[in-house]
């Protein structure tokens, strides 16, 4: 395993994270992995080197929390020697305060999650979308409290555009408030606009990048036929991905990846996470995995060097594509 430092914090994570919206309850998704199934995943990804886990509230209703708290305790893992990564922002109910970052919903969270979690903290709590309802000094200023009373190491954000971020750091550091070290951004080889201005403002800020959904919800895995959308149980349920994906030119980027996988005899998937992972900020793409070979192929992807050629090659086919996965209502 190969480890880098959490953006410019002096933590110390594994290259690849291990997401675990993937495991909770099929009350939630019908393509979730329950317990105790998803314990040998946790398992796999420590066997390997993996010190670094993100979930979410919202995943599973408060479930993925639950499971990988009681899976670090099952298999006798030091909170010390792990870094864990959860959200707020997204609905957990259909309250008039289930949603969002008031400071209200955010002092609440964060003690409901180190609950789930049978944590006293996280080490990074991340506002898992932008709450254009909210002031965003009363965001930030409750986050900040969030880590002066302990309960959190460090705060970061997701997907929202880069004048959003900016205004909210510029705010963070004017007050002397406790800032986003981390941007856990849709970034893959199908969607690129983050190089736009996200990427360059975080490189520019030492602003440690966590891409979500590195390979396309599955896309780059080379599974996907043209003009199908049931490759998978997840996939012929996922409206959320059939929004992001399938255009023409997706199906391109995809040929590419497959074609040099082939020549290099590898998996497409480590060909996809080989190139997210050269690129500039990158610290941790966050993988899911519904298959142990999943974490293995993540984890063999960090082997992989690919050619100025290569990268070429795969980044050729790219075309525009609207801004896409910054709403609240999005799940990452």
């Amino acid at each position: 395993m190969i480890y880098t430092r959490l953006g410019s914090t002096g933590t110390n994570v594994s290259r690849i994270c291990l997401g675990t919206m993937t495991y909770g309850s099929k009350k939630w998704r019908d393509w979730v992995i329950e317990e105790p199934a998803s314990l040998a995943f946790l398992q796999r990804a420590l066997e390997k080197g993996i010190n670094f886990f993100d979930t979410a509230d919202t995943y599973s209703r408060g479930v993925s929390e639950e499971i990988v708290g009681r899976a670090l305790r099952t298999l006798n893992v030091p909170r010390e020697s792990v870094v864990i990564a959860t959200k707020v922002a997204m609905p957990m109910g259909d309250g008039p305060n289930d949603k969002g970052l008031s400071r209200k919903r955010i002092l609440a969270c964060i003690d409901a999650s180190l609950k789930r979690l049978q944590m006293d903290y996280v080490d990074l709590y991340q506002i898992h979308r932008n709450d254009p309802e909210t002031p965003i000094e009363e965001s930030l200023e409750s986050l900040n409290d969030v880590v002066r009373s302990g309960k959190a190491r460090y705060i970061g954000a997701s997907s929202m555009y880069a004048w959003q971020f900016a205004r909210m750091r510029t705010t963070q550091l004017a007050r002397a408030w406790t800032p986003f070290v981390t941007m856990q951004n849709h970034y893959n080889l199908m969607y690129r606009e983050e190089e736009r201005e996200m990427i360059p403002y975080c490189l520019e800020e030492g602003v440690g990048l966590l891409p979500w959904s590195p390979l396309a919800r599955g896309f780059l895995t080379g599974s996907r036929q043209r003009g199908s959308r049931d490759a998978s149980a997840r996939e012929k349920g996922d409206k959320y991905a059939h929004d992001m994906y399938y255009r023409d030119e997706d199906y391109d980027v995809v040929e590419a990846v497959v074609a040099l996988a082939k020549e290099r005899s590898v998996p497409p998937s480590q060909i996809a996470l080989a190139w997210l992972l050269s690129r500039p900020g990158v610290a941790a793409p966050i993988v899911g995995a519904s298959k142990l070979t999943h974490i293995d192929d993540a984890v063999a992807a960090l082997d992989i060097t690919l050619t100025d050629a290569e990268r070429a090659r795969l980044e050729k086919p790219y075309r525009l594509h609207p801004v896409l996965g910054h709403d609240l209502k999005s799940i990452s």
